[in-house]
């Protein structure tokens, strides 16, 4: 079992923005969900804990090692597949994994030559292992970011926004993809995206502004909402009185109706009850941050 944790950590910059706020989380093997809107600090928390920075106070243990003093040792065990990553041009998958291979340290042949057959076929490329990599749909893009981020076997993966720009089908394989590889590892899921924290993860936190909002199980945090969300379609010149009245968590077109959606302990006049979702946890934590 693999184990991150956090203790008290804050990062400020020096321009003097505060990135994290006194962050205090702990992640075992599995699919983990880092939720929030862009800005809210996740890819500060994750320069910080692969070592690219350093944090103003607090710790991280990886394994039970310091990886604020020991970088080298979280990069030893580290995959990771940012948002947004470039490639040779004229290069193929297969070479450009095993280049890939020997900046990690593997040095010999027939060990980088099991890997990259491996891993080409896990995230089904193998068919495409002579092709250049820069010739790839964003899908297979993404695949092969897979690929290359489990070389060396990590114990601890971070993927940032991974689904960004992928269409339904590439989305889904990608999805499985990753549940599949997080039985025996950590997997840490950055995204503003609340549908891939609700297919994938069985834990996760909601953050915004460096700190954290809300920390559980998406079953269970959606269960905090029960009888306490309620809907009601509106014109659009009626809005600013819902939001002047009531706690509106969120508002959207259906079928060109204005609908919108609030917090509340009672029933409202003429709303109507909805089922809590993982989206409307997201909202509702965000809008009480706001406050």
């Amino acid at each position: 079992m693999n184990t991150l944790k956090i203790n008290n950590l804050s990062l400020t910059y020096k321009n003097g923005h505060q990135a994290i706020q006194n962050f205090s989380l702990e992640i075992n093997n599995g699919m983990f969900g880092l939720l929030g809107p862009n800005g809210a600090g996740k890819s500060s928390l994750m320069k910080t804990i692969v070592g690219l920075q350093k944090p103003s106070s607090g710790s991280i243990m990886f394994n039970d090692v310091d990886i604020v003093g020991n970088t080298n040792y979280i990069k030893k065990n580290l995959g990771f597949l940012p948002q947004d990553f470039g490639v040779y041009p004229k290069v193929s998958a297969n070479d450009l994994l095993n280049h890939i291979a020997i900046l990690k340290g593997i040095k010999n042949n027939d060990e980088r030559s099991t890997q990259i057959q491996y891993l080409l076929q896990k995230v089904n490329l193998w068919d495409f292992k002579d092709k250049e990599v820069h010739t790839f749909s964003g899908g297979m893009k993404q695949r092969f970011g897979v690929a290359q981020a489990l070389l060396g076997k990590p114990k601890i993966i971070i993927v940032d926004e991974p689904t960004a720009g992928l269409d339904p089908e590439e989305r889904n394989r990608f999805n499985t993809l990753l549940n599949d590889i997080s039985t025996e590892v950590i997997v840490i899921l950055s995204t503003h995206l609340v549908e891939d924290v609700k297919n994938l993860c069985s834990e996760m936190t909601i953050m915004n502004k460096g700190k954290i909002l809300k920390s559980g199980r998406p079953k269970e945090l959606i269960s905090t909402l029960d009888n306490k969300i309620w809907s009601k379609s509106i014109k659009k010149e009626e809005l600013k009185f819902y939001q002047t009245n009531f706690n509106v968590i969120s508002q959207q077109l259906i079928e060109r109706q204005l609908h919108v959606t609030i917090f509340s302990m009672e029933r409202p006049k003429n709303f109507e009850a909805t089922t809590p979702l993982l989206e409307h946890v997201y909202f509702y934590a965000l809008s009480q941050n706001n406050e």
